[in-house]
């Protein structure tokens, strides 16, 4: 038999195909490639500028979120201050007529006591509530012991005595502990 070639294929890389490709494909119309290519400048310029509106939005959105915090923070206290004008005013009042020649001490303390309660009411209203311990177990978590005693008869130790100042917690956390003494 007699000797035959096969022809070979040539293995052509993706490079030589994509020429190979572009060999065959017809030529395209230059006007038709600038309209294509103004068309994408178009788009690209519109998405340009939607960016930077979106950018401008949101440095405006930053600035009014932190303009809102400030004025939070600022005026944070004023219903609370709103709440205590009333006693403010109740006060005054009572020096006021402490001042006059026969003011009476019953009236004055009746007065007072009143102040007093209008008082707490305000602070129970925005979260402020008095620690008066008596009787209760030391709890060093809301009690300063200021000096401990021995227990009277009947009183377990580590019991607070007596209160030389109320704590007062807001909303729960601690604003300042108890200051107490202590049945040893």
């Amino acid at each position: 038999m007699a000797n035959q070639e096969t022809p070979v294929e040539d293995d052509l890389s993706p490079d030589a195909e994509a020429l190979a490709g572009a060999e065959e494909m017809p030529d395209h119309d230059p006007d038709q490639l600038l309209l294509d290519l103004q068309d994408a400048k178009a788009k690209a310029d519109e998405h340009w500028n939607q960016c930077l509106r979106l950018q401008a939005e949101m440095d405006n959105l930053r600035k009014r979120s932190e303009r809102d915090l400030a004025n939070a923070h600022k005026f944070a206290l004023e219903k609370f201050a709103e709440g205590l004008l009333p006693v403010l005013d109740s006060l005054e009042m009572g020096l006021s007529h402490g001042k006059e020649e026969g003011a009476e001490l019953a009236k004055l303390l009746e007065g007072t006591e009143l102040t007093l309660k209008q008082l707490s009411q305000v602070m129970s209203k925005f979260g402020v509530q008095a620690i008066d311990p008596v009787g209760q177990p030391f709890n060093p978590e809301f009690h300063e012991a200021m000096v401990m005693q021995p227990a009277p008869e009947g009183m377990d130790s580590n019991t607070v005595m007596t209160v030389f100042q109320k704590g007062y917690t807001l909303n729960g956390r601690l604003v300042r502990p108890a200051k107490v003494i202590v049945a040893q």
